[in-house]
């Protein structure tokens, strides 16, 4: 039996090829239609150069181009070819693209044209021969090659056998703890996953995706298209949009009935005065995942549309792990209970890094997360990588004695088994001997007036080890008259309360026990975040990290 993901996904094509699978952005107002006719036979195309050009299976392919749907089909057609993908970031420049090329040893690279004056000679001197273009139109080198290479390469038009076992990708850390580690997907991994996820939130008949989200990462490569691919043979079909622009996903709304985002574009949604609920009349799941959604978008999105976004938890290393409910209670500010063949345990941080580790959240400060010890998340199942690649040491360090991956996320667990992420075990700061967990503190002050989402950090303290530190994001503006402070405004412009320093610290001495209490707090007009959303607390480390030391 062949195992290869891309026989799965082929078993859910239609008969029907001339049915519409992506309505994809095209020059100017001009909309792509692609039918499944063009769709597997570009796959093919790709995958037989893939083969023409002696890739053997198993060997890498590193792709760095922009979102298209061609892209799509490139990773589909190594899936085929049986090489493994490697996609990266298009916003990666030469040093982090050498890093990354010199680890995985790719055969082939596929690049924008953009890039060629540098991917080039990078290429040369990393003895890549095989390079080709790959534009945002679905031009390129590579399409011209395929296309001129597909007539005589028919017999190469069968899916290459593969095991369950055998790498179909391998996808980069953002290397946030030290360089980047490479984790290898196997074709089990995300078939596993993928079938899960298609039956767990309910994708049926006519179902649209809008797909938004980049190519280069879990959340669109494998949660995203996989779904929609699986739901093909239903008459499921995407939405495809290069990229995520507010205005136009809203118009797009009105055509899907799912879709996938991160915080962030949820956020932007609700900034837009014309996103009301009868943009939403079609839709019938929206899903938040890749960063914490803050409990203030997850009530005003309820609020303003009806409906009741669905957040979920998962890593580049295991791919979805958790997930709120399709039919039932969707908890905001917790990720839901394991999904089905997974398993996840919570094990106190004493028993992974730090001694003594006894603090428990009240009640209060959990927002109805529950009072259950803060520990360690740990999962097991058949969608958790199986390692990082030529990482051996780092594998030993990463996976326990009975086989369970240790996410390095902090975790508690209602009396409903509702997970909720409090934050990191690296963010962890210890100040003058005592434990101290980030999540708590950014609760607080998330709820302040004039807040849109702070960061709380550990930053090297001559005395105390590490001082807790603040770094806020307000929604207001700047008044010098306040010794540096802001304003938060309501929309009428009627000023709801001061965010300063001093106002901060003196709110939180209220509500935390002193040694929580940060000693700094920055203001700032945004906080830098990873192409996913996620705040970068690695770079407010790097930059304040002088802050208190001679």
């Amino acid at each position: 039996m062949n195992q290869n993901l891309f026989a799965l996904f082929a078993s859910r094509f239609p008969a029907d090829k001339s049915r519409v699978f992506i309505e994809g952005d095209g020059p100017g107002t001009v909309r792509r239609i692609i039918t499944f006719a063009e769709f597997e036979a570009t796959i093919s195309q790709y995958a037989n150069l893939i083969l023409a050009l002696a890739i053997a299976p198993g060997e890498r392919v590193a792709v760095q181009i922009e979102k298209s749907p061609e892209a799509l089909m490139l990773y589909l057609a190594c899936l085929k070819a049986g090489v493994v993908y490697v996609p990266l970031n298009s916003a990666y420049r030469e040093g982090e693209v050498r890093y990354f090329l010199e680890d995985a040893e790719p055969k082939l690279m596929i690049h924008a044209p953009q890039d060629a004056h540098w991917i080039g000679p990078l290429c040369a001197e990393l003895n890549i021969a095989r390079r080709y273009t790959l534009n945002e139109a679905g031009g390129g080198s590579w399409s011209i090659n395929a296309s001129n290479a597909s007539s005589g390469l028919e017999f190469n038009s069968d899916t290459v056998l593969r095991r369950d076992d055998d790498l179909a990708a391998i996808l980069y850390t953002s290397g946030t703890t030290g360089r980047s580690k490479g984790a290898m997907i196997t074709h089990r991994n995300l078939s596993s996953n993928a079938l899960t996820l298609h039956q767990h939130w309910g994708f049926k008949s006519g179902d649209v995706l809008l797909h938004v989200l980049p190519l280069f990462h879990v959340h669109g490569l494998f949660v995203a298209a996989h779904t929609a691919l699986l739901n093909a043979y239903h008459g499921g079909r995407m939405i495809f949009q290069n990229k995520f622009e507010a205005k136009a996903a809203l118009a797009a709304l009105e055509h899907a009935t799912i879709f996938m985002g991160v915080p962030t574009m949820y956020t932007r949604l609700l900034a837009e005065p014309s996103f009301q609920p009868e943009v939403c009349s079609h839709m019938r799941l929206f899903i938040s995942g890749s960063a914490p959604l803050l409990a203030q978008t997850f009530s005003e999105f309820q609020t303003r549309t009806g409906h009741t976004i669905l957040e979920r938890y998962g890593m580049t290393e295991t791919g979805m792990l958790t997930s709120n409910p399709l039919v039932g209670a969707r908890k905001g500010g917790t990720v839901g209970q394991p999904l089905p063949g997974v398993t996840v345990r919570i094990v106190t941080a004493a028993d992974v890094d730090h001694e003594h580790v006894n603090t428990r959240f009240t009640a209060a400060s959990l927002h109805e997360m529950g009072s259950l010890q803060v520990g360690v998340l740990q999962v097991k199942g058949p969608n958790v990588s199986p390692g990082y690649w030529r990482m051996p040491e780092k594998n030993q360090e990463e996976f326990t004695e009975d086989g369970f991956f240790r996410t390095g996320d902090l975790g508690v667990k209602d009396a409903d088994g509702y997970i909720s992420i409090v934050g990191r075990s690296k963010d962890l700061i210890i100040s003058g001997g005592y434990n101290i967990y980030p999540k708590e503190i950014e609760l607080l002050i998330d709820a302040l007036p004039g807040v849109i989402e702070s960061a709380v950090i550990g930053l090297p303290h001559p005395d105390f080890g590490e001082a807790v530190t603040v770094v806020i994001m307000p929604n207001i503006m700047p008044n010098a008259a306040l010794g540096g402070g802001f304003k938060a405004v309501a929309a009428a412009g009627e000023v709801l309360e001061v965010v300063s320093e001093a106002h901060i610290i003196a709110v939180l001495k209220s509500k935390l026990a002193h040694f929580k209490v940060p000693k700094r707090v920055f203001i700032v007009n945004d906080l830098p975040r990873n192409a996913m959303g996620k705040i970068q607390k690695n770079v407010l480390r790097k930059q304040y990290a002088s802050t208190f030391m001679p």
